[in-house]
């Protein structure tokens, strides 16, 4: 894969506050990167300085090995970028500014009508072309985003929060649309949304405090949750003991907690050493001791988990370092 997005050592300071603190990624060609952090992390200001609407303070971002630094207009010609917002000239219609932005990248004429044509079935905005942007839901105005975002083809696809105010089937659409364009792109997708990652992206990158703390697929990431493929059993009550007891005696299995217990069934947790797959060998050894199981099933984690697992969940704990409130993440 070719390697599009580079950046090393990414700082920014706003005053004594340090929003962005030595982020270092790539991301190749064919990857759509999920890019995720508590509010105030530093997601918005590091895409920012990827997509040279800010200047690092330190470091420097590669755009298809053009240094943006030194020639930024042609690292910028690379980029489709749908900022937080997705600012507008309100007073223009969605085609109006669709042409507009069309010029701005370098097309005219047949060229210019071709691409906006494009990007309106591709965006789904045939019903609200000749609709002022101002008059435009919360939906239709990140649609119109998307669309200048993606008009002239570009390589890299920076996405700022892309399904912000969309309904469910406009959701699904989005990210039918992200992955259709995956194969030949590197898409960054900054989102709050982890089902979004789970349905999208290839590869996540969590940032905290301006650092990022963890990279990884969605399955490296939940492999990081301590109860990652442990095995969760639902028992009658009074077959609770016998239970704990079998499942102790599993090869592979480290340790057995019970979860809980009502309505005359407990649950139990099977925890595994290291990666084991211990699920047949819990289910044969629950059968060999003929101790009857209402339910079983792997515990996977989630994003979710994942997520407020390896970043600070109190807001009043996150220092001078970290970005207060999210005013320039």
């Amino acid at each position: 894969m070719t390697e599009l997005i580079n950046t090393h050592g990414l700082m920014k300071r706003f005053g004594d506050i340090i929003a962005v603190n030595g982020i270092s990624l790539t991301v190749q060609r064919g990857e759509v990167l999920g890019f995720l952090g508590p509010n105030g992390a530093g997601k918005s200001t590091t895409m920012k300085m990827i997509t040279g609407f800010l200047r690092p303070d330190e470091g420097r971002v590669a755009i298809a090995g053009t240094d943006m630094e030194t020639q930024p207009i042609k690292a910028k010609s690379s980029i489709g970028y749908l900022p937080e917002g997705a600012p507008a000239y309100a007073d223009m219609t969605a085609r109006s500014f669709l042409k507009f932005i069309a010029e701005v990248r370098g097309f005219d004429g047949a060229d210019r009508d071709r691409c906006v044509d494009s990007v309106r079935e591709r965006t789904g905005l045939a019903g609200v072309m000749d609709q002022r942007v101002e008059t435009l839901s919360k939906g239709y105005k990140r649609r119109v985003g998307l669309a200048q975002a993606i008009l002239h083809d570009p390589d890299i696809l920076i996405l700022d929060e892309p399904t912000d105010g969309l309904d469910p089937n406009q959701k699904h659409h989005v990210r039918r649309l992200i992955g259709e364009m995956a194969s030949s792109k590197a898409i960054v997708v900054s989102t709050h949304i982890l089902e979004e990652v789970e349905a999208v992206c290839s590869r996540a990158v969590i940032i905290d405090k301006g650092r990022i703390v963890a990279d990884g697929t969605a399955e490296d990431l939940q492999r990081r949750l301590p109860h990652h493929n442990a095995v969760a059993v639902r028992v009658p009550a009074d077959a609770a003991a016998a239970a704990v007891a079998a499942l102790k005696g599993v090869n592979g299995v480290r340790g057995v907690e019970e979860l809980s217990r009502e309505n005359g069934h407990a649950e139990l947790r099977a925890l595994p050493a290291g990666t084991a797959d211990i699920v047949g060998d819990v289910a044969a050894m629950l059968r060999e001791k003929s101790i009857g199981v209402d339910q079983i099933y792997i515990e996977r984690g989630s994003l979710d988990d994942v997520f407020r697992e390896i970043t600070t969940a109190d807001e009043t704990g996150r220092d001078a370092g970290r970005l207060n409130g999210g005013a320039h993440a």
